[in-house]
């Protein structure tokens, strides 16, 4: 990312042009629910899409395979993913499985637009307007709680990259430290609501989070939100001395750039589902070790971004991808406690008025068997 003079650097999450939103949104209005190509499916098969042309074949005679060998091969379907916002390293894995055909392999022809401050990926994926999307852990249960039938098919990230940054001489050492501080955070950030109660910051003086980080340079007696794999590099660019608290340290430990989808698409096109979702996890282990092959491809939908800041991204979020239940339990796994703790704490402060069933809030079923 450039830094702007002027302007004390703006991060990498405010930075993309506004043509890229102005396109994705126009691009949307052309997309639909793929239901119309996809009648001919056998979802009791189980077989990608790029699979189950076959799976009618039978043996009397050879009728039917001769028949089925004389046909066209089928086009892949085309699908689309929301991204959670304009093109990055955090979505790596994505644009490695387009760049290495890994969906056009499973049989999709997979369009990624980007998401934004304006646009809500939950409210599109329900609207039929795209198949798949990518939104925060808890924003998929406060969504279902709305009424928003979205269910999490896997993650991108074990835990959240978001975090607090407070200037070394500041005197904070923990989040209890934060009373008597100015906080640039979004108030009704949820993992905020969960501070504020668990180490009662009722003293920190809450302010008014733009994306800038400006104030908070200026401000040695300052805390800001941000993303360890962002406004990291832009304030060591600033030669900011400052410090970090990890939101998941404080016990609010939610799932990052999850995927999802409909319960609607999970019951009519589970093959796609399954293509989706098997194709996005070779592509984060493929982008695990061949990010700077990728990185290039995604600069190209989000040029205002060094290459730089990409590869120091991408090694950032490295332990976030792939660390935790995932180094056992492989790329994109979920469980049910840690869907089930979130719940709970959302509840506690108040964002969610009731319990739900977890297991229709998440799925792990169409994740590669380990």
């Amino acid at each position: 990312m450039k830094t702007i003079k002027g302007t004390a650097g703006f991060s990498k999450r405010q930075t993309a042009l506004a043509v890229c939103l102005v396109s994705a949104m126009a691009a949307l209005s052309a997309c639909g629910s793929n239901e119309a190509s996809n009648t001919g499916t056998d979802a009791a098969t189980g077989n990608s899409p790029a699979t189950n042309g076959g799976a009618n074949a039978t043996t009397d005679g050879g009728t039917n395979a001769n028949a089925a060998a004389n046909e066209p091969a089928k086009e892949p379907v085309k699908a689309t993913l929301i991204l959670n916002w304009f093109a990055e390293p955090e979505h790596g894995g994505n644009f490695a499985a387009v760049a290495k055909g890994f969906y056009k392999d499973a049989g999709l022809d997979m369009t990624l637009m980007p998401g934004g401050p304006q646009v809500s990926a939950t409210q599109l994926v329900a609207s039929g307007k795209a198949e798949f999307g990518m939104a925060n852990g808890d924003d998929i249960l406060v969504a279902r709680q709305e009424g928003i039938p979205v269910v999490a098919i896997a993650t991108a990230f074990q835990k959240s990259p978001q975090a607090l940054f407070y200037h070394k001489d500041a005197n904070i050492k923990d989040f209890g430290d934060l009373n008597d501080h100015k906080v640039y955070v979004a108030s009704t950030a949820n993992f905020w609501q969960y501070m504020k109660k668990k180490y009662s910051l009722d003293k920190a003086q809450e302010m008014k989070y733009t994306g800038q980080l400006v104030n908070f340079i200026n401000d040695k007696n300052a805390v800001t939100q941000g993303y360890i794999t962002s406004e990291t590099y832009t304030l060591q660019q600033e030669k900011v001395d400052f410090g970090v608290l990890l939101n998941a340290d404080s016990g609010y430990n939610i799932y990052a750039n999850v995927y999802f989808t409909t319960e609607k698409m999970i019951q009519e096109h589970p093959d796609e589902v399954k293509a989706f979702v098997e194709a996005t996890v070779k592509g984060w282990d493929y982008y695990k070790t061949n990010s700077d092959e990728i990185n290039p491809s995604i600069q190209e939908k989000n040029p205002e971004m060094s290459l730089d800041m990409m590869k120091f991204s991408a090694q950032q979020e490295m332990d976030f991808a792939f660390g935790g239940d995932a180094a056992t339990m492989g790329t994109g796994i979920m469980t049910a406690e840690r869907w089930t703790e979130v719940q709970k704490q959302l509840k506690d402060v108040g964002v969610l008025t009731k319990d739900e069933d977890i297991s229709k809030a998440f799925t792990t079923e169409f994740l590669p068997k380990k």
